[in-house]
């Protein structure tokens, strides 16, 4: 039921877009390609080595090729330079270190040195500006701080870790105006070492983050409570800025977008992609930074005022997860390889390539978004249009007030930097603004966060 109402949405979507001068339904047909070539195969045998490694605890072996979290960072390592060997070199693939002293935490009891996995696929047109796909490397046992018990860390996170390596095959074949990096980050069971390393260099170093897909546990479909599912799957995502001002909070108050901050529009996006790109699977939205209480490798991002969301599987088995390998009450506990469902990880990253995809091809978003319309018979909107060669235009979005994704739209060709919305009650919507491609692909949607001064 839940398909049909959303698909339902898109009508009024349609007439409007018909009216315009360009059919902003447009798709891109190679986002159908994209979303159904990763190979659950090649899937499989990442997870499969990665959990033969037998422990990746960020506290195990660093010298070893066989066995413990060094060898699994160098095999990660050596599969991007694999991957950017095909493509001429079309991936700069590094290493991010760290050094976190004994007592930084509870979980770290020695001096450790955190080792982040980069893959950078330069943007042709915006260099610094980066979509984000992430995973961590490392896995745990029942004790956080046990790091030569047996532990595969199959599904947690070796799925994800494999979901990284093969949206970088898919999409080393494509060409982006805007960067793409894939990272496997370290450290995130001993408190989010990796993400907060990369986040705070980003930060340093002024990167254009548009968005961060953290990718932890996208293999099981068989959940503690009995129910089976390959075909939802959900999206973690702050509601604001956790950074946000006074003004920004005072704002939300009297206008709106309290729920509509970048890391929200961002699982807006990819819950629309879903349904516009992939077959027989649908996105949950979930409107929370993370699971109850607990937390991920997208956190410091967000920590830093970087957009991020986490996608994961929908049913976890939590049998499966942070447990000692053993049978207990006739209970097999442990994460083991025969817990992960390959072809529903392939389809995980399908999301994550067309995501990290259209974001890469799409205009930069808006800047400056204004709107008016306080006691007026329509709402008004002004914005500073991107500067981007391939623009179309932009398009207007609006929705009613408890709704979770966007249900109009309205396409404003490129030229134009202000529109009215005739008979369109500003005091009964919520709205937002995007940038259009030639090509189809939209940037991400922005709130207006300033008024068009208006008389009564």
């Amino acid at each position: 039921m839940k398909k049909h109402l959303k698909q339902s949405f898109y009508f009024p979507f349609i007439f409007l877009c018909l009216s315009s001068q360009l059919l902003c339904g447009q798709l891109d047909n190679r986002l159908f390609d994209i979303a159904k070539a990763p190979n659950p195969k090649a899937i499989e045998n990442s997870i499969r080595t990665l959990a033969n490694f037998g422990t990746r605890s960020t506290l195990s072996d660093t010298v070893s090729n066989t066995r413990g979290i060094g060898a699994a960072r160098r095999w990660i390592h050596k599969e991007f330079q694999k991957i950017s060997s095909s493509c001429n070199q079309c991936l700069e693939v590094s290493y991010m270190n760290e050094l976190f002293k004994a007592g930084y935490n509870p979980r770290i009891k020695e001096d450790i040195n955190i080792s982040n996995v980069l893959a950078i696929q330069r943007g042709s047109v915006y260099p610094n500006r980066y979509v984000i796909m992430t995973a961590d490397i490392d896995s745990r046992v029942t004790d956080v701080l046990d790091a030569q018990k047996e532990n595969p860390g199959a599904n947690d996170n070796a799925s994800g870790m494999a979901g990284v390596l093969e949206a970088a095959a898919v999409l080393s074949k494509y060409r982006f105006p805007t960067s793409i990096i894939y990272i496997g980050l370290s450290g995130e069971e001993q408190g989010l070492l990796g993400g907060t390393t990369v986040a705070k260099f980003a930060k340093t170093n002024q990167w254009d983050i548009i968005a961060v897909l953290n990718n932890d546990m996208i293999g099981n479909i068989e959940g503690v409570d009995g129910i089976i599912d390959n075909t939802t799957f959900r999206i973690f995502s702050e509601p604001v800025s956790i950074l946000e001002t006074e003004r920004e909070r005072a704002w939300h108050r009297v206008y709106g977008g309290e729920v509509d901050g970048p890391s929200r529009q961002i699982a807006r996006y990819i819950d629309k992609l879903t349904d516009l790109y992939c077959t027989n699977l649908d996105a949950k939205m979930i409107y929370r930074l993370d699971r109850f209480g607990r937390g991920g490798h997208h956190k410091p991002f967000n920590d830093e005022g970087f957009p991020g969301v986490r996608i994961m599987e929908t049913h976890e088995n939590y049998y499966r997860q942070h447990e000692d390998i053993r049978i207990e009450n006739g209970i097999k506990y442990g994460d083991v390889i025969e817990g992960v469902n390959f072809d529903y990880a392939a389809k995980l990253t399908g999301v994550n390539a067309i995501t990290l995809a259209a974001l890469a091809w799409a205009p930069p978003p808006p800047e400056d978004v204004q709107i008016g319309g306080i006691v007026q018979p329509s709402t008004r909107f002004k914005w500073k249009p991107s500067t981007f060669e391939g623009l179309a235009g932009h398009k207007i979005y609006w929705r009613e007030t408890t709704s979770a994704q966007w249900q109009y739209s309205k396409f404003v060709p490129k030229g134009l930097t202000e529109f009215t919305l005739d008979k369109i009650i500003i005091d009964n919507f919520l709205f937002g603004i995007a940038s259009v491609g030639l090509d189809g692909n939209e940037s991400v949607i922005v709130y207006p966060t300033t008024l068009i001064s208006s008389r009564r």
